[in-house]
């Protein structure tokens, strides 16, 4: 295996000089042009964005063009030559210039006619002046010596000359077996092909030689030619380090693994190979570690780090233990971790210690039970204070990354800690101006992210799901994976709101199905269908199929649930339990509940949300004046941190727990301000039951009047046009239970109202709601 020379490279280098010669005409040189330097670029020149299905495309066409000659076909045959016979298409002038290479000396000379391509130096200009040669007309095509054609033919000159004989024979044996494959198509086009035409030397030696020529053939090329499956493929230790290299950039940059064909494809080259890059052990690491088989990720990342160490010194070193620290988490070896990301400080790695300091503050705030102790013997003080000290010395550094990321947890941190909005905001927009300036796409997804997160908490549905929608469509196929995995389940989670679970569980089976292949995303996206699903199961009454979701999603819980999901699961939890009846082991749930996220400083939106799932325990206990205090309480600190969607419903049960006092008037004042604004929160559970809280006031205000009165006729109106209402938002939702129990308060209201037989009706239309349910559950 060669340095740097390939078959493929001979084939591009003859297709460059075909375009010097003009033998490409102009309505092709664009394709051409673009093939060739798809080939010699790294970086993707067509300008397309790369999305999960075509992000590995760059890896597809390395592999293909090193292991056939295919690709140069499909490029070359669409098009007809500029030069040369009339109809002759450009494949086939390409191939004509191949088989011309017809000797292992026939590829020397190819390789000292590429100085013939370039443009000459000063000296040679000077030694031609010399010696009389006439200097070539501007008509000419030459290509620069530092442009990305001639920097090519350069280095392909210079590595030639650097191979020892065996293994510029052996890259002629390649050549040839590469070139093979099109020896049908070209006899047909060229009369005076023969058997032998492969090697200039046994087709002339044939006629001294006579029979002989089959045995110095056999010595010279062995099985070759004869498509042996065992010999080695033409690739050279440049292409294994770039393929290496894209592999890694690409698993490290968008999370993802590395797709089925292009591993097994990259893992024949590897293997045909006498040198074996160490750099395969990280990807191997990286590979292994997304998988989700930890135990091998950390072997192969000490065999890695064991290569690097040998020929870097410790230079390295610290970087190994940041490795070592990330999936000592994946593996729950918590005092490992955490010991290992504060070592970078001892070699005075700066960035690396930037980058260990931020992983720490992450890592805190998603399993603070962990670090709660090393976090009272820090000097760093609180996680404020932390993350003031990451953003100064980031600016300082220059980690762009690093601070907008610093900026953006602390805009976090404070909407977690029901701080000033405005604060927030302000963090939000000086970590956008610096990824806007410094074209950091990669960014985008935490930012927008906390973007979506902030319009829900602010009530403004609409924005957050546009957000989602702009995040989605625009900046997802230049982010991690898991950015666009955690998006698309808000989004999914925003449609299951509104009782659009099978729009929810169609986006989320829409997407992509190579990315979802990392152990990690792809335990997310099930457990996230399995909560949609839950949620459904809940509201069709369908207790049975809830409860077997439930135990399948809190087996893993306490091991690798995302912190994100696992309050969603509490809470569903709770109202299963409910719905059971079971309100002594739910009320046990939301204490442990409270009491754990008090000890571990959660989110209080959290516990807003604690709160008011304490007081509707109350209510259904037939006691809801005794969750005054905590309705109060929840509104209050709904208001001060502006958290909207918890706001309305707290307000709610204050209304509610009025009514249980006979003050309807006053409910019906709260209710009426806060029902327009609920929703623009788009969540029909919530309206459902401000709905219904509102015609419980106004049948309590009916009762309060005259029999038989005007005012009496029209609360008992409003009333029934209210518990409607509710109805069409729980049926949107699919809520059996709660689409019964409105169906027989307007039944009721109209037997008192003297509408009997519409009150028949509706107590039919109760049954057949009964029925319906029975039969869904079944």
């Amino acid at each position: 295996m060669s340095r740097f020379l390939t078959p493929a490279k001979i084939g591009l280098l003859a297709l460059i000089e075909l375009y010097v010669d003009k033998a490409v005409p102009t309505s092709s040189i664009v394709d051409v042009l673009s093939f060739i330097t798809s080939q010699l670029i790294d970086r993707d020149i067509s300008g397309q964005p790369a999305n999960g299905a075509n992000r590995w495309e760059k890896a597809e066409r390395t592999v293909s063009l090193v292991i056939s000659i295919a690709d140069f076909e499909k490029v070359l045959s669409p098009h007809t030559a500029a030069s040369g016979m009339p109809g002759r298409s450009l494949w086939y002038v390409f191939l004509d210039k191949l088989w011309k290479i017809n000797s292992l000396d026939a590829l020397h000379d190819f390789f000292e006619r590429r100085s013939e391509l370039l443009v000459k130096t000063k000296e040679e200009l000077r030694r031609d002046t010399e010696l009389g040669v006439t200097p070539p007309g501007p008509e000419v095509i030459l290509l620069s010596r530092n442009s990305p054609f001639g920097a090519f033919i350069r280095r392909a000159q210079l590595e030639f000359t650097r191979l020892r004989f065996h293994d510029a024979l052996d890259l002629w044996k390649d050549f040839v077996k590469y070139r093979q494959t099109t020896a049908a198509f070209y006899r047909k086009k060229t009369p005076s092909f023969q058997r032998l035409s492969f090697d200039n030397v046994l087709l002339e030696g044939e006629m001294t030689w006579g029979c002989s020529v089959e045995a110095v053939a056999s010595v010279a090329y062995g099985d070759m030619l004869r498509d042996d499956p065992s010999s080695t493929l033409p690739v050279s230790t440049d292409d294994i380090e770039k393929l290496l290299e894209f592999q890694i950039e690409q698993m490290q940059k968008y999370g993802n693994r590395i797709p089925q064909e292009i591993r097994h494809q990259f893992h024949d080259l590897l293997n045909d190979s006498y040198m074996v890059p160490s750099l395969s052990h990280y990807l191997s690491y990286l590979d292994a570690w997304r998988a989700g088989d930890y135990s091998t990720s950390f072997d192969l990342l000490h065999k890695y780090f064991d290569y690097t160490m040998q020929h870097r010194d410790r230079l390295f070193y610290q970087y190994a233990l940041m490795n070592l620290a990330t999936s000592g988490v994946t593996r729950r070896l918590y005092p490992l971790c955490l010991r290992r990301s504060l070592r970078p400080g001892e070699n005075r790695d700066i960035t690396c210690l930037n980058f260990a300091l931020n992983w720490l503050f992450h890592f805190g705030r998603a399993h603070p039970e962990v670090t709660r102790e090393l976090e009272s013997n820090s000097m760093l003080g609180t996680g404020k204070e932390s993350l003031a000290f990451l953003r100064s010395k980031a600016k300082e550094t220059g980690m762009w990354t690093l601070w907008s990321s610093a900026l953006v947890s602390e805009a976090k941190m404070t909407l977690s800690n029901g701080e000033s909005i405005a604060t927030a905001l302000e963090h939000m927009a000086r970590s956008s101006q610096i990824l806007v300036e410094r074209n950091m796409k990669s960014a985008m997804g935490n930012q927008l992210a906390l973007s979506i997160a902030l319009w829900d908490r602010l009530g403004i549905s609409y924005l957050s799901s546009t957000t989602c929608e702009i995040f989605l469509r625009c900046h997802a196929r230049h982010t991690l994976f898991d950015d666009e995995l955690k998006v698309t389940c808000r989004q999914a989670s925003m449609l299951a709101l509104k009782g659009k679970y099978d729009e929810a569980l169609e986006k989320l089976e829409k997407m992509n199905a190579n990315s979802l292949r990392a152990w990690k995303p792809n335990q997310y996206w099930h457990k996230f269908r399995g909560i949609i699903k839950l949620r459904r199961d809940l509201h069709r009454n369908n207790l049975d199929g809830a409860e077997r979701l439930l135990s399948q999603l809190l087996q893993s819980k306490d091991e690798d649930l995302e912190p994100d999901l696992a309050f969603v699961i509490d809470s569903l939890h709770i109202e299963c339990l409910t719905r059971r009846g079971n309100l002594e082991e739910a009320f046990a749930k939301v204490e442990g509940l409270v009491s754990e996220l008090r000890d571990e400083n959660k989110d209080i939106a959290l516990r807003v949300r604690l709160l008011l799932i304490k007081a509707e325990l109350l209510d259904r206990c037939g006691r809801p004046q005794k969750a005054f205090t905590i309705a109060v309480r929840a509104t209050n600190v709904a208001w001060r941190a502006r958290l909207i969607p918890y706001l309305w419903p707290a307000i709610g049960a204050v209304a509610n727990i009025l009514n249980s006092l006979g003050d309807f008037e006053p409910a019906i004042q709260l209710l009426m301000a806060v029902l327009p604004r609920s929703l623009e929160c788009e969540n029909s559970a919530m309206t459902a039951k401000l709905y219904s809280f509102l015609g419980d006031a106004y049948m309590g205000m009916a009762g309060t009047m005259p029999a038989k009165s005007h005012k009496r006729r029209e609360y008992m109106t409003k009333a029934s046009e209210a518990i409607e209402k509710a109805f069409n938002h729980y049926s949107s939702m699919e809520d059996i239970s709660k689409q019964c129990e409105m169906m027989a308060k307007r039944a009721t209201i109209m037997k008192i109202s003297g509408e009997n037989q519409l009150a028949n009706d509706l107590a039919a239309a109760y049954l057949a709601l009964r029925r319906d349910a029975a039969l869904l559950k079944d």
